[in-house]
């Protein structure tokens, strides 16, 4: 069944030219949508959580010191997300530290 499933490739670009193409099932990125938003909208949006996630692990869930880079790094991301989201990372996922 699976091979009637219908795909859609995104593609990603890094501003240095490099790119990446992610091929998903088209009818996952439209259950995903909400109300006037685009396909690339919702890849957008599951990379933004996704990165928060990573950040807000490796500062929060690893053992030992962590870097302050990274520290900023994190923080930065949750300022991003909030912006995109117009809610914090912890009141979305109810984790919050």
């Amino acid at each position: 069944m699976s091979d009637e499933v219908e795909t859609t490739t995104y593609t990603i670009e890094s501003p240095d030219g490099d790119s990446d193409e992610l091929t998903i099932p088209t009818g996952l990125v439209e259950m995903l949508q909400e109300e006037g938003e685009t396909g690339a909208d919702v890849l957008g949006d599951m990379a933004m959580l996704s990165l928060a996630q990573q950040a807000h692990a490796v500062v929060h869930h690893s053992h030992g010191e962590t870097d302050p880079q990274i520290e900023a790094y994190e923080e930065k991301a949750m300022d991003l997300f909030e912006e995109r989201f117009g809610t914090t990372f912890g009141e979305m996922t109810g984790h919050d530290h």
